[in-house]
C-alpha cells in the first residue's frame, strides 16, 4: 500500500527520517508531504509512531487533470480508482481538498466533481445511489499540484498533532509537532538539563520528555482507521504493544517547565498529568530572565512572544535585548529560540551559530540556534549588524 504524510513546512526531513526508522520505504517528498509504502500494518504503526507527521492517508490514485476539459479528466479519472475495495454499500465519504499551480482553481467545484465520480464509482459496484454512512463515514482529501490529482482517504481523524494531554491551552499555543521539532533539533539527552524557562502550557518540556523516553506519540489516542471495516482491530493493538515495549522506563531525564505566569505553570502541571511525563519534569512559576545553571550542564528551549497574540512589537524587543543579556551568563549552555522576528538577533546581541526556517502555524519563523560557546569579546553589548545588513 502507499500512504502520505503531511507535515508543517520545515519539517520534511524529520518526519521522512522518522519513516525510515519505522524500516518504509520513502517514495517522494514534497513540501509538506512524504509518500511512502508499507504493508497494512503499518497504516496503524505510521498513526502511532509518526512524531512530526499532521495526518497520515492511504494514497488511492492520482490522474493528470491537464487536458482541454479538467474537470471531464478529473471525473474519469477519479471515477477509474479503486473507491469501492476501501468504501462499502453501508458507508459515506465527504470530499475536501487543496489546488495548487493547477488550471482548477476552484476548490468547490473540484469538490462537486471528485463527489460525483466516486458516487459513480461506488453506485456501479453497489446498485444504489444513495450512501447514509450508517457503518463508516470516510474523509477523503484531494491535493492538486502542477494539474496532477492525488486522491486519498484520511485514516488519522484528528490531526496528530492533538496527542491528547493538552485540551485546554494558554493565549499563544505552540503545536504539538513543531514543538516535538524543536526538540529534535536541540537534541535533549540525560546527562544535560533541559529547560524552557517560557513554558506555556508546557508543550516543549512535553515533547522533550516523550523523545528521550522514546514514549510513541500516538500512544493512548484513537484513530479513524479503527473503525474503517477493512483493517482489522488487532493492527492497532499491536501498534500500541510494540510502543508500549519500546518506552524507556529506566530514563533518567530531567526538564524545567518555568512561566513568570503562575496560571500557566498550573496548566502545564495539568498537561504534564496527562502526559504520563510527571517524574521528568519540574513545573514552577520564574521570571526567564532569571533563570541560572545552579552549576549545571545545560539546554534552553523556548518560543517567546512574538508581538502578535502576547506583547507588543516594541516590548517583545526589548525582551529579546534583555534575553540576550541575561542568557549570556549561562556559562557554556546550548539556547534555542523559536521567533518570527527578522530583527531577532540584532536585539538578542549575538549572531545565531545555525538558523533553521519553520512554520509556526502560517507564521513564518526563524529557529535561533545558539550551541558555540561566546567569547568574551562577542557580549551582547558589543552588537553586530543582523543578517542581510552591514559588511
Amino acid at each position: 500500500m502507499e500512504f502520505v504524510a503531511t507535515c508543517l513546512f520545515g519539517l520534511e526531513k524529520l518526519l521522512g527520517e522518522e519513516i525510515d526508522a519505522l524500516g518504509l520505504k520513502r517514495l517522494s517528498t514534497i513540501d509538506g508531504r512524504v509518500t511512502f509504502e508499507g504493508k497494512r500494518e503499518d497504516l496503524a504503526r505510521a498513526n502511532v509512531f509518526l512524531r512530526f507527521a499532521e495526518r497520515v492517508f492511504i494514497r488511492v490514485g492520482e490522474v493528470n487533470t491537464d487536458a482541454d476539459n479538467p474537470f471531464d479528466a478529473l471525473f474519469e479519472g477519479v471515477r477509474a480508482m479503486p473507491f469501492d475495495a476501501y468504501i462499502g454499500a453501508e458507508d459515506s465519504f465527504t470530499v475536501n481538498g487543496h489546488s495548487v499551480k493547477s488550471k482548477l482553481t476552484s476548490i468547490p467545484a473540484c469538490q462537486r466533481v471528485v463527489q460525483k465520480a466516486i458516487a459513480a464509482r461506488l453506485t456501479e459496484r453497489w446498485h444504489k445511489s444513495w450512501f447514509d454512512g450508517t457503518r463508516c463515514i470516510y474523509r477523503i482529501e484531494f491535493f492538486i499540484l502542477n494539474d496532477v490529482a492525488t486522491l486519498m482517504i484520511d485514516t488519522s481523524g484528528a490531526p496528530l498533532h492533538k496527542r491528547g494531554y493538552r485540551p485546554e491551552s494558554n493565549a499563544a499555543p505552540l503545536r504539538e509537532t513543531l514543538a516535538a521539532a524543536l526538540c529534535k533539533i536541540a537534541r535533549p539527552r540525560e546527562d544535560v538539563l533541559f529547560w524552557d524557562p517560557m513554558c506555556g502550557s508546557g508543550t516543549i518540556p512535553i515533547e522533550a520528555a516523550m523523545i528521550v523516553s522514546n514514549t510513541a506519540p500516538g500512544l493512548r489516542r484513537t484513530f479513524d482507521f479503527d473503525r474503517f471495516p477493512f483493517i482489522p482491530r488487532t493492527d492497532l493493538l499491536s501498534a500500541r504493544a510494540e510502543a508500549e515495549e519500546a518506552v524507556r522506563r529506566d530514563c533518567a531525564f530531567e526538564s524545567y517547565a518555568s512561566d513568570i505566569d503562575p496560571s500557566c505553570v498550573l496548566l502545564t502541571r495539568e498537561n504534564i498529568r496527562r502526559a504520563g511525563m510527571g517524574k521528568y519534569i519540574k513545573a514552577f512559576e520564574r521570571d526567564a530572565l532569571g533563570i541560572t545553571t545552579g552549576g549545571r550542564r545545560g539546554t534552553v528551549v523556548c518560543n517567546p512572544p512574538y508581538g502578535e497574540r502576547l506583547l507588543t512589537p516594541e516590548e517583545c524587543a526589548k525582551l529579546y535585548k534583555r534575553m540576550g543579556e541575561h542568557f549570556a551568563h549561562l556559562d557554556a549552555w546550548q539556547i534555542y529560540i523559536l521567533c518570527s522576528d527578522e530583527k531577532f538577533e540584532q536585539y538578542y546581541g549575538r549572531r545565531a551559530d545555525k538558523v533553521r526556517k519553520l512554520y509556526n502555524g502560517m507564521i513564518r519563523c526563524n529557529y535561533y540556534q545558539f550551541f558555540k560557546k561566546q567569547d568574551d569579546g562577542k557580549k551582547p553589548k558589543d552588537r553586530r549588524a543582523p543578517r542581510g545588513e552591514g559588511k
